[in-house]
């Protein structure tokens, strides 16, 4: 079965996407939990990784179980860049600057951090890239914290700002993140934000194709969530926020904490923040990543490593629908190059994505459907899922290679 040809306006979307994406840095937090990750993976001293660099934030977090490496890969220098960034602060930085920067988002003597201790462990794309951008860091305004800036912080400094002029919704969500138990939670939610917050003006915004391609979701990936629910993208977001604030704590949910506050607490952030965590990276596990700026599939023609676990993001929604060939042959190399029994996980706009039946991976003389070579751990998925902090995704699945 041949995917659906896109329409002259998904065309267009997929134009100004790929517009987008390939000038910005678009994430600069990660939005995956790894909490999750790591459970469905099982990360041990022998494994050798490919995962999706991103912000490099589930980078630094898998770090910290020990693996033998970490082959952080990503198509976008900039994401490159931001995780090269943090690499350096590790090596040069102590845990209140390097919190400073990455925990609160603002450091008034960022600048001279970045010249002296810095700028010379970069490659010559990071330093030009963070040469023109050391003001992300300095701002004295809230609003000019690094979690505002790139496409998804422009996201969030539009949210807070609207939030400006309505102080009883920001009131409440500030006292949402304050409260101490899961009912009390609750039930601000459900009084005191929830009927405010979806209104007609928010549903619109969401279902803007510009919205979401500044939070870094292609047309394809709005079409798997318009196909499979009835309210298309502001009914699946509005029932993805109801799981998170209404049966999952805040108080360790730092996913949504930055993007609402611009900054993380020392209580409530991710592992490579916490002392502990930043001590470990500092001693020696952050030696274990190599940040590489190529595609999957190019990286995999590449290496000589064996890879036992991938992290493979959402990618294969926008490649199953804009590049399919490009997919089969992506999964050509991973096959290729994975150690038997290796496990991969990755994430969907769709709970059963079309491509696993779609997608035919050369093998031998033959072509057969990915889904077919897979061991696809359907129940743990799910299960994993719903403690998900994040809960954008509609679908989360953990797959065995061939042994």
């Amino acid at each position: 079965m041949k995917p659906d040809s896109p329409s002259l306006l998904d065309r267009l979307d997929a134009r100004v996407f790929d517009a987008i994406y390939a000038r910005s840095l678009v994430y600069n937090t990660c939005w995956e939990d790894p909490a999750v990750d790591r459970q469905a993976l099982h990360i041990g001293p022998d494994d050798s990784m490919l995962v999706i660099t991103s912000a490099g934030c589930n980078v630094l977090d898998y770090a910290l179980c020990a693996p033998k490496r970490i082959h952080a890969v990503d198509a976008n220098p900039r994401q490159t860049a931001l995780l090269e960034l943090k690499l350096a602060g590790i090596r040069h930085l102590d845990h209140a600057d390097f919190f400073q920067l990455f925990g609160t988002g603002r450091h008034a003597g960022f600048a001279a951090l970045y010249r002296d201790r810095l700028r010379a462990d970069l490659s010559p794309f990071a330093q030009a890239f963070w040469d023109r951008r050391t003001a992300w860091f300095t701002h004295r305004d809230p609003a000019g914290s690094f979690y505002f800036h790139g496409l998804s912080g422009l996201v969030a400094r539009g949210f807070r700002g609207w939030l400006k002029v309505r102080p009883t919704l920001g009131r409440a969500i500030r006292d949402l993140f304050d409260a101490r138990s899961l009912d009390e939670q609750r039930r601000l939610y459900d009084q005191r934000i929830r009927p405010v917050l979806w209104s007609r003006p928010v549903e619109w915004v969401l279902s803007r194709q510009l919205t979401l391609s500044l939070l870094g979701v292609p047309y394809p990936q709005r079409k798997e969530v318009q196909a499979q629910h009835a309210g298309g993208v502001p009914g699946y977001v509005r029932a993805a926020i109801d799981h998170v604030f209404r049966e999952l704590p805040v108080a360790d949910n730092h996913f949504w904490q930055v993007y609402l506050r611009g900054r993380y607490s020392a209580r409530c952030c991710p592992e490579y923040l916490k002392p502990d965590g930043f001590a470990q990276l500092k001693a020696g596990l952050a030696q274990c990543i190599v940040p590489h700026t190529l595609t999957v599939t190019e990286f995999l023609k590449l290496t000589h490593d064996r890879i036992s676990k991938f992290v493979l993001l959402d990618h294969m929604d926008w490649m199953a629908s804009s590049h399919p060939d490009a997919l089969a042959e992506e999964w050509e190399a991973i096959l290729d190059r994975a150690t038997p029994g290796a496990r991969a996980i990755f994430r969907s706009a769709h709970v059963n994505p079309r491509y696993l039946d779609r997608t035919r991976v050369r093998r031998g003389r033959e072509r057969v459907p990915l889904r077919s070579l897979l061991t696809l751990h359907d129940d743990e998925a799910r299960r994993l899922s719903r403690r998900d902090r994040v809960n954008t995704y509609a679908g989360f699945h953990i797959a065995d290679l061939p042994a």
